[in-house]
């Protein structure tokens, strides 16, 4: 039901980071993240944005596919980025037309920035090359709820799908000459194809339901029980564990950027 599609990047090298069991990976990405987001100085999110980067670069992933997510989720951002020295009291660095741009709201944009970046590096470094089959173990290997890793299946696989059948739907447009214009055809012909999109989604769920249901499904999916940890499994979390350390005493070392 569930393919081997990639979570978020796919990578197609057989590195070391991919034989590592899920639910350490899983596990090191949320204390790298939960760590990351409680410092408050530049240089060590700085080291675990480089790390990150070095170790996405051994998994060679899609870079296109990445750097699109990389820059998506920094234009995402960038609006408040911008806006944040203007908007936090302090030091004034410069004005612009009247408005005061401080030091303090600068400083916060650059902990926010690295903040998200080495989040988002941790994520495709360590669980960029992970199939929806594997997470799915993974989660289940760290005891988060079943319901919750069943709705997240499904949105992994779904949101795939009307993807699909989206393009369909749009090439089928285009093949009747449609040519998108900000005209009120265009927007009408937009309006059918997300009405149409919404029925034949709904029309494909309960045809799936019912081959779930003949297939003996009860709510909640069985990916089978991962394998005991591994030699390589403890040696990744020891090397953890000493980075994270390191990261810590990086951040007690160095004085807060505010």
């Amino acid at each position: 039901m569930i393919g081997a599609t990639n979570v978020l990047v796919p990578s197609r090298s057989n590195s070391v980071l991919s034989r590592i069991d899920p639910r350490c990976r899983l596990l090191a990405a949320l204390a790298l993240i939960v760590t990351a987001v409680s410092f408050s100085s530049w240089q060590p999110l700085a080291m675990l944005v480089l790390v990150a980067a070095i170790i996405t670069g051994f998994a060679k992933p899609n870079w296109s596919r990445t750097l699109k997510m990389v820059l998506t989720m920094d234009g995402f951002i960038l609006v408040m980025l911008i806006m944040l020295p203007f908007t936090v009291p302090g030091d004034v660095i410069f004005t612009l037309w009247s408005f005061d741009a401080s030091y303090q709201g600068l400083f916060q944009a650059v902990l926010i920035a690295l903040k998200a970046n080495a989040a988002i590096l941790v994520l495709i470094a360590l669980m960029g090359g992970m199939d929806a089959i594997l997470l799915g173990r993974g989660l289940q290997g760290i005891y988060v709820p079943a319901k919750l890793v069943t709705l997240f299946m499904f949105t992994i696989r779904y949101i795939d799908l009307l993807r699909r059948e989206y393009l369909r739907l749009h090439v089928a447009m285009r093949a009747r000459a449609f040519v998108a214009r900000n005209n009120r055809h265009s927007w009408r012909s937009f309006g059918y194809l997300l009405g149409m999109l919404l029925v034949r989604s709904h029309d494909r769920s309960e045809r799936i339901l019912w081959a779930m249901k003949c297939r003996a499904y009860h709510g909640h999916m069985h990916f089978g029980s991962l394998p005991r940890f591994s030699p390589q499994d403890y040696l990744f979390a020891s090397a953890l564990i000493l980075f994270t350390a390191a990261l810590i005493g990086l951040e007690v070392a160095c004085p807060p950027l505010i």
